[in-house]
């Protein structure tokens, strides 16, 4: 079996690499561009792996994903590929438009024409499973309430509507087209190799160097936190054992609010790394202005994939944090190096530039 996976050098990405390399025969080809979130370090334990390929190119160039699908051959392909920092597209939007968007319409295109120079099997095998994200429903109203595969979109941000654009445009293939077609819709992701400008490993990093751990709002946001590698894991199942045409929710069973995220993670450190005076981590904590147009709460329904697929999540929160906050601690080095001098954990996405 041939993968092609784009953006495999990212966060989710890299962990469905890891994953497929290390527990299966197939072969896969990893296509990111490099952006500043991409980086093949978090590879380096499989990029030896005879089953392994890498190719630095842009899902927005016509000519070289039509190349990489003609050369490669995949039996599947699976879309990670997006810029996907929420303050990002609140500062800069049109990127998330080139590469969320159009990237995506030009991976379909090279898909599609793929799919139909292969004989009649050949097609009948062949799965483009699109990954996307909670962020695409909204902001849920009820504190019972949760996404399901039939909730309607109402994105709040520009990454989350460029998202919701990039789904609508699967689904479109599939129906118009036929091309055989997955959406899986994920909860916030957490855990190792994770870039410093989300919310777990900025809070830790700021922590360690003894910095305000910034706070949007009172804290009070809720998101359902799923550890990577349980991701990773329901992905290759879905793409595996999913039905073409068909939905599926994945989420971690484990709703916080900010603030308990935030505070968790001061306790760990206080256990595994003190600080020098003696004070709690959380005396570092900081409220600022809240994000313009931030969702309160998101929550999903993962019970499809667990009936349907039998996949459930194997880390809590509690156990995939800790682990987290270990791993951060082991790799301080890959952080420094990651940042590379173009962000220094300065806040993003005011609304104001």
């Amino acid at each position: 079996m041939n993968i092609l996976v784009t953006g495999g050098a990212g966060f989710i990405g890299s962990a469905v690499v890891r994953h497929i390399i290390k527990n299966t025969d197939a072969k896969v080809l990893n296509v990111d561009k490099l952006t500043y979130a991409g980086n093949l370090e978090s590879l380096r334990e499989i990029e030896q792996n005879s089953n392994y390929r890498f190719m630095q190119l842009d899902i927005c160039h016509v000519e070289s994903m039509r190349q990489a699908f003609d050369n490669f051959k995949p039996n599947i392909v699976m879309h990670l590929a997006a810029e996907s920092h929420v303050d990002r597209s609140i500062d800069g939007p049109a990127e998330f438009i080139n590469t969320n968007i159009v990237g995506t319409y030009t991976l379909l295109e090279a898909a599609r024409h793929y799919w139909q120079t292969l004989n009649q099997d050949e097609q009948s095998t062949f799965i483009f499973h699109h990954i996307s994200t909670d962020e695409v429903y909204g902001d849920l109203e009820g504190t019972l309430d949760l996404f399901t595969e039939s909730t309607s979109y109402s994105p709040s941000s520009p990454y989350s509507a460029s998202k919701a654009s990039s789904d609508h445009l699967v689904r479109a293939w599939q129906r118009t087209y036929g091309l055989p077609t997955i959406v899986t819709n994920c909860s916030n992701n957490y855990g190792p190799y994770h870039f410093p400008e989300k919310l777990i490993p900025l809070v830790i990093l700021n922590a360690l160097d003894g910095k305000p751990l910034p706070i949007y709002g009172k804290g009070n946001q809720i998101r359902d936190w799923l550890y990577v590698e349980d991701h990773a894991r329901a992905l290759y199942k879905v793409v595996t054992q999913g039905s073409i045409g068909e939905t599926y929710n994945i989420g971690g069973h484990n709703e916080k609010q900010n603030i308990e995220v935030v505070k968790t993670i001061c306790h760990i450190l206080d256990e595994l790394k003190p600080q020098p005076d003696g004070q709690s981590y959380e005396s570092l904590i900081t409220f600022v202005k809240d994000r313009p147009g931030h969702d309160l709460r998101y929550a999903i329904d993962a019970s499809k994939i667990e009936h349907q697929l039998g996949w459930t999540p194997e880390e809590t929160f509690d156990s995939g944090i800790r682990k987290t906050v270990e791993w951060y601690l082991d790799n301080l080095e890959w952080c420094r190096r990651v940042q590379d001098g173009s962000y220094q954990r300065e806040r993003l996405g005011t609304g104001e530039s």
